[in-house]
């Protein structure tokens, strides 16, 4: 295996709990591209939001139209790069800074995660960091198949001589140490395309992490956490799921069914162009029928170039019947990852919905009928001045990469990496470099 082949993606460092740190996220998704910086300023621990060391002050913030990127995976190296410089120039000029590294979402390689369970005989009859380190990546690798690579290696639960439930085990004696951990692969080829872009406008990636993962740490409540819960980032081009229990990341998958799909879906049914379909969507998207519909009609331009071409007349209910076939879909196909994951051990757990498909009309209701679990759209919560556009579940992905830093600390990281974080552009060039050039 060369390349990512069973390896990880770049992991950022820890944050340093006494400082001040500039931080740009960057989201490349199939329907926009999102830009957010920010200072990470610390603050006292919250009794709502834990693990928050810092606050988040929001200093730039941009998003435009994607381009060259498709069902998450970039589809054209020269438009995605142009799209990409774009929307982080945008952010620079509002904040007033110059980025030189970004935190990079995931949502394509279909994403998966493992409950893998890792043991090993202790050396010096205590467990030691090193013990730690060495079960933890062995694990790691018996997770990670050829052409995939590690965003995430994340330890649950430790056990000690068979005993689980073991919190923090340094220092502790036993025979023998195991770890569960939640592993989350991604095909090697998304990921380092990915960052090839990013590479291109001459930028770090500083870390990469799954999209529904992050935006957890943007959505979710602690209680919500705690008591087990699913987030289902709905995208453009990608539906992703993260799932906690126990106040912990459990499980990942995703798949390419998006937002875009309803789109092309009301473009075919209605004989309208993609633009005409997608603000249709927008205006008048819905998953709910009602006996009024059928009598509210309203005209859609025909697709093409001919003016002489007439208009057609098409009532709400028919939009709103071709939404939810798409949308039904999209759920059941939730609802059978949901089956095979460690939520369906959660009866009491909730669904929280992310990402710019997830504002139609509806979809709470829809979603909690074909999952039979209780519903809500997520927001970004715990911070401060966002402006009115970041306030929506579409930005749940971004506004979680900032938050992200705080929680990568828990994450086990290759010791190669370790070696080779920053220092300037030497290191830079020489992680990024060969992590690419071994891939190509």
């Amino acid at each position: 295996m060369s390349g990512l082949d069973g390896g990880q993606t770049p992991k950022t460092r820890q944050m340093p709990p006494n400082k001040t740190a500039l931080v740009a996220a960057l989201d490349i998704g199939t329907s926009k591209i999102a830009c957010l910086i920010a200072r990470l300023k610390p603050c006292p621990p919250s009794d709502s939001l834990r693990g928050r060391t810092h606050a988040v002050e929001l200093i730039g913030i941009s998003h435009i139209q994607s381009r060259g990127v498709k069902a998450g995976a970039v589809s054209d190296l020269n438009e995605c790069e142009q799209a990409v410089r774009q929307a982080v120039a945008i952010a620079e000029r509002m904040a007033k800074v110059r980025v030189e590294s970004v935190l990079l979402s995931v949502s394509s390689g279909r994403l998966s995660g493992q409950l893998i369970e890792a043991s090993s005989e202790i050396r010096n009859g205590a467990v030691g960091p090193s013990d730690i380190g060495r079960v933890v990546s062995a694990g790691m690798h018996h997770a990670t198949a050829p052409g995939r690579t590690v965003l995430h290696a994340l330890p649950v639960n430790y056990s000690l001589d068979g005993v689980k439930g073991i919190r923090d085990p340094n220092g502790m004696v036993a025979r023998q140490f195991g770890v569960d951990m939640n592993v989350v692969t991604a095909d090697a080829s998304a990921a380092k395309n990915l960052m090839l872009v990013v590479e291109r406008c001459h930028l770090n990636v500083e870390a990469m992490a799954a999209s529904p993962y992050v935006a957890g740490l943007s959505v979710l409540t602690d209680d919500e956490a705690d008591l087990g819960a699913a987030v289902i980032e709905m995208g453009a081009g990608t539906t992703t799921i993260a799932t906690y229990s126990g106040g912990q990341f459990v499980h990942a998958s995703g798949f390419a069914l998006g937002g875009q799909h309803v789109t092309m879906d009301l473009a075919r049914g209605l004989g309208a162009c993609i633009a005409d379909a997608e603000r249709i969507k927008t205006l008048y998207g819905t998953v709910l029928t009602g006996g009024s519909d059928a009598r509210e009609v309203m005209s859609v331009p025909a697709a093409g170039d001919h003016d002489r071409d007439t208009p057609q007349i098409v009532s709400r209910a028919t939009i709103a019947n071709i939404v939810r076939q798409r949308v039904e879909e999209t759920f059941e196909m939730v609802r059978d990852r949901l089956a095979d994951s460690p939520f369906a051990a959660e009866p009491q757990g909730r669904i929280v919905l992310s990402g710019g498909a997830s504002q139609l009309t509806g979809i709470p209701e829809l979603a909690s009928q074909i999952l039979g679990r209780p519903v809500r759209v997520g927001r970004p919560l715990g911070f401060g001045r966002l402006p009115n556009m970041a306030k929506t579940a579409s930005f749940a992905v971004p506004a979680g990469l900032l938050v992200y830093p705080q929680f990568a600390h828990l994450e086990h990281v290759e010791p190669r990496h370790t070696r080779q974080v920053m220092t300037g552009t030497t290191g830079y060039f020489g992680k990024v470099g060969r992590w690419l050039r071994e891939g190509f």
